[in-house]
C-alpha cells in the first residue's frame, strides 16, 4: 500500500497496521483523501473511509487525557485515536469518533 500511495506521490501523515481476525487492518491518514482513494481503488485495495477530527497538541504529558475528558463531559464517544507527530514537536491526534460534527465544533 506504501508503494501504491508513493507511486501517486501522495503524503502518508500517519501509519499504523494490526491484525484483527485472518486478515491486517491498514490504518493511514493522508494529505488528499481523493487521491488517497483514487490510487487505493485503481490497485484493487479493499477499503473503509472514516471521517475523524484533527486536534493539535503540544507535546507534553496530559494533553491526550485533556482531550479525552472534554470529550467524555460532551457525550462524545472516542471509537478510534491515532497521534500524529514527532517528540518535541507540537503533535495532533487524528480522532474517529461516533459524532465527527459535534467533536470538531467541541475540540478545534
Amino acid at each position: 500500500m506504501t508503494e501504491v500511495l508513493a507511486q501517486s506521490a501522495i503524503n502518508i501523515r500517519g501509519l499504523a497496521t494490526d491484525k484483527m481476525g485472518p486478515r491486517p487492518t491498514v490504518k493511514v491518514i493522508t494529505d488528499d483523501e481523493y487521491s488517497t482513494r483514487k490510487a487505493l481503488s485503481r490497485a484493487s485495495f479493499d477499503f473503509e473511509e472514516m471521517e475523524v477530527v484533527l486536534v493539535d497538541l503540544i507535546d507534553r504529558p496530559g494533553e491526550i487525557a485533556k482531550v479525552a475528558r472534554r470529550a467524555a463531559k460532551a457525550g462524545v464517544n472516542i471509537n478510534s485515536v491515532f497521534v500524529i507527530g514527532k517528540k518535541d514537536t507540537p503533535a495532533a491526534l487524528a480522532l474517529g469518533t461516533d459524532d465527527p460534527k459535534k467533536a470538531k465544533r467541541l475540540l478545534e
